[in-house]
């Protein structure tokens, strides 16, 4: 769709949630209870970058993990669907020897939430990331508050992948990184199909995984308020740190060490 007017992201999850037969937009008001021990020692950290990026997300955090003796993967999401995507996370971790600790960033939460059932998986880490339940979405979760500013600039393509705006990248995705950053986000981005936003979790593994959250409180992506809600629903360990939506990127150190002690390792 060349040219076309801007259509709010959730407009088009919506319809992408009643084409894949979607249920329960609102938040299950009484979960198990999640396990809340720190896994001792985990040595395999593998990162999941969200929507409308790559693996790159995470280039400040991969050697500040490194340097702590962390074997750190960071997967190349297809972004064509959540199924596609998570499938590509237990490649992942099915390739790795010993216990794994999952860490998505925005849409990646939904992708490690899906994922991280996997026996090998010994803990979850949220980045300013969607935590969905059983039978939501990423998109389902975006529509129980107000749309945050970032949903104006999300531009549609004729085969339903998505793409944010120049705006949208430098004044709602990531307005607290430097200009050049800002360019190289830009045109890197990855389209993002509305399938993947839109898949529903079958089982969440943040009901059996102990979980850690950073909230992002300066995110104009995923409404913050939001995003402290997920991280109490699902008993996380939490951390607010005054961010973009980008907080690995504009914040490395402060994500690192939330990482870190997930891995046992503080």
């Amino acid at each position: 769709m060349k040219n076309g007017p801007k259509i709010s992201w959730y407009s088009l999850i919506a319809t992408a949630l009643i084409s894949l037969s979607s249920a329960s937009l609102a938040m299950n008001s009484s979960p198990a209870e999640a396990a809340t021990a720190a896994p001792s020692q985990v040595k395999n950290v593998i990162l999941v970058h969200g929507a409308w990026a790559d693996g790159s997300s995470w280039s400040k955090v991969i050697p500040l993990l490194n340097a702590k003796g962390l074997n750190v993967v960071a997967v190349q999401l297809p972004l064509t669907s959540l199924a596609d995507d998570a499938a590509t996370v237990k490649r992942a971790v099915a390739l790795e020897d010993g216990p794994v600790l999952l860490v998505g960033h925005s849409y990646g939460g939904a992708v490690i939430t899906e994922a991280g059932n996997d026996p090998k998986v010994s803990g979850l880490v949220y980045v300013a990331a969607f935590a969905p339940d059983d039978g939501q979405s990423a998109g389902s979760l975006g529509v129980t508050m107000a749309p945050p500013p970032l949903a104006a600039e999300v531009k549609p393509d004729s085969e339903g992948f998505l793409k944010l705006t120049k705006a949208g990248i430098y004044e709602s995705f990531a307005q607290d990184l430097s200009a050049s950053e800002k360019a190289i986000l830009y045109a890197v981005q990855a389209p993002t199909n509305a399938k993947s936003l839109g898949g529903n979790i079958s089982s969440a593994a943040w009901h059996s995984k102990p979980s850690w959250y950073i909230v992002a409180s300066k995110d104009r992506a995923i409404q913050p308020d939001l995003e402290a809600s997920m991280a109490s629903k699902i008993h996380a360990t939490t951390t607010t740190v005054a961010s973009s939506h980008v907080p690995m990127l504009s914040h490395p150190d402060a994500v690192a060490a939330v990482i870190e002690h997930a891995a046992g390792l503080k």
